[in-house]
């Protein structure tokens, strides 16, 4: 198999995976399925990182991405409130 090959099947497992991690989040479903929706709150997020709280918002959501993994990993169903407070 060519490098090339190689490269853009790597690129591709990786953009698959980061689709799950949107669908598993429950970004879809509580969008609607809403793209530009979708897109906003990534963007949102990119911009949070770049502030002076970015490193706050890391931490926290480090540990929340590491928490629900773990939940997952027990065969818990993790369960996306709508109601869940913003605190990054």
């Amino acid at each position: 198999m060519r490098t090339w090959q190689v490269e853009r099947r790597k690129r591709t497992r990786h953009l698959i995976e980061l689709g799950g991690l949107v669908v598993k989040s429950g970004i879809v479903d509580l969008t609607g399925d809403d793209r530009a929706m979708t897109y906003g709150a990534m963007i949102w997020v990119a911009e949070k990182l770049k502030s002076d709280d970015g490193q706050r918002a890391r931490t926290l959501w480090a540990e929340k991405g590491k928490e629900a993994f773990a939940t997952e990993r027990k065969g818990r169903t993790r369960i996306v409130s709508r109601e869940q407070d913003d605190r990054a």
